[in-house]
């Protein structure tokens, strides 16, 4: 055998196989974070608008990322919905000059020009011009089953195979109608804020006391444009970067403000509040270490803008004190971070008892959820501390002395103290319409004159409606009536059946 010259070697040595780069293993594992968030929960259906509110910052940014690369053509699994992209611009509420948000909203265009979504640039002037509709909350639609998804995800699936198909056979016009459908709506940006309205949102949060009110009124003000951007636009979601540190300091940020009551719409994946305009929260499993991470690794860009508590001291807020005690907690337990994040997700969305659930519902005035808070003569500590609270602006009015305060003219005195009585229906008027976190925070506003008119409007027409159903409420038959009325009615009908007369 040895010869023939055979060559009895070892076997062929095969090439190792590629070992896998870190970069691509932590792509890899991003990715998958950001779609198993939307595939467990299948809130977004197929063909569905979707606004992705961009601030420019990290969180945010990488979100847009993720949709972008989503819907390329890359893309093993493509997103099936139809996004677009909102950015607030809140420079006058943050003390910023005119050249600075010029340039801000020049970058702000160009980023959001290079995604090819449609973006809607606005101010948070903008709010002194909103409609009072924008505080109710609209009819929603049953939430959808998981059949009723399946069935919407095969629905759509026919729809681009019949699409696909008419592409084969007229390439031309196919690949017209394969491209992506939201570069059908034109882009929309908000032209330069009137004079006035700038002066008036500077005035607003001047006059605000604390830090902690002036960020919870940014807030809430950010999400009533936002949520009127996409009714006007016909977006059904709202995604918001929010990420798994950020919630994890929201979380213990609303205890301290005494929103603990509402932490499960807050800080969970959907909020329904709004009822037709429903927010998510896709990024609640990132940390802000991965998402830095991230964008350093594959360059997603963002703008900083300074916010609201810039270069603010530790204690000048809530929200900075409870961020600072997070994170170095975080540093010398890294698990703090998962660990209260786990814990925002055993909560469950359940109505107060007692309290309606609903369009029909008492919802407050400025964030839309369900009031928790007892009238004054329930045996609670709330109603001994409002029962408290009225006691002593009674003993209060009854020192008051009844001299002139306005000048000598008993006309003058009398228009005086109408004044200062209109006053203190509208403060009783506003503070009645809020759950206990909102009034807590309402305490810093000296007045109500700065506020948009669309809450001084919507608050009105609240407290009519109220006092209407109150003068007409003994006219009105209720049910219990009803079944005590029927109940004779019944009892007649079947003694005649028994007595064989007919009724």
């Amino acid at each position: 055998m040895c010869q023939a010259g055979e060559d009895y070697a070892g076997p062929a040595q095969r090439e190792p196989p590629p070992v896998p780069r870190p970069r691509d293993c932590f792509k890899a594992f991003y990715v998958h974070k950001f779609r198993a968030m939307l595939g467990k929960n299948r809130v977004i259906f197929p063909g569905e608008k979707v606004l992705l509110s961009w601030s420019g910052g990290p969180s945010s940014s990488s979100m847009v990322w993720q949709v972008l690369e989503g819907l390329s053509q890359d893309s093993a699994k493509r997103l099936r919905f139809v996004p677009g992209v909102i950015y607030v611009d809140e420079g006058a509420a943050c003390g910023q000059s005119l050249e600075d948000r010029v340039k801000t909203l020049a970058e702000v265009k160009r980023i959001l020009g290079n995604t090819g979504f449609p973006f809607h640039v606005v101010a948070l002037e903008e709010v002194f011009s909103l409609p009072p509709s924008v505080l109710r909350r609209a009819s929603q639609e049953p939430a959808g089953t998981e059949e009723a998804y399946k069935a919407a995800v095969d629905s759509f699936l026919q729809q681009q195979h019949v699409l696909g198909t008419e592409a084969c056979a007229s390439p031309a016009q196919g690949q017209g109608q394969l491209r992506p459908s939201h570069s059908q709506e034109p882009s929309g940006t908000v032209g330069h804020p009137k004079d006035a309205q700038t002066e008036a949102l500077s005035r607003l949060f001047k006059s605000i006391k604390t830090l902690t009110a002036k960020e919870e009124l940014l807030q809430t003000l950010r999400t009533h444009l936002t949520v009127h951007v996409a009714r006007s636009h016909g977006y059904r979601k709202v995604m918001t970067g929010e990420s798994c540190t950020r919630l994890a300091i929201k979380l213990m940020t609303n205890l301290a403000l005494g929103r603990g009551a509402f932490l499960a719409w807050d800080t969970g994946f959907s909020d329904e509040r709004h009822g037709d305009v429903v927010l998510v929260r896709p990024m609640r499993d990132h940390t802000l270490k991965e998402v830095a991470f991230y964008n350093r690794l594959f360059g997603v860009p963002s703008v900083f803008t300074p916010a609201i508590d810039t270069k603010a001291p530790e204690k000048a807020s809530i929200h900075r004190l409870m961020e600072a005690f997070i994170l170095k907690l975080q540093t010398l337990f890294p698990s703090t971070v998962s660990t209260v994040y786990r814990t925002s997700e055993k909560l469950v969305k359940a109505p107060r008892e007692g309290c309606a659930t609903g369009p029909s519902g008492p919802n407050c005035l400025l964030c839309m959820c369900a009031l928790d808070v007892d009238n004054a003569d329930s045996a609670t500590a709330f109603g001994a501390q409002s029962s408290s609270h009225l006691s002593q602006m009674l003993t209060a009015e009854a020192g008051t002395p009844t001299r002139p305060c306005c000048g000598a003219g008993e006309g003058q005195t009398q228009s005086c103290h109408r004044a200062v009585g209109r006053r203190e229906d509208a403060w009783a008027c506003i503070i009645e319409q809020l759950c206990y976190s909102c009034r807590v925070n309402m305490k810093d506003l000296p007045s109500l004159d700065p506020l948009p008119p669309y809450v001084l409007t919507e608050a009105q027409l609240r407290s009519q409606r109220g006092s209407v159903s109150e003068e007409i409420q003994e006219y009105l038959i209720e049910e219990e009536e009803e079944e005590d009325r029927a109940e004779p009615c019944e009892a007649m009908k079947q003694e005649a059946e028994d007595k064989g007369i007919g009724l």
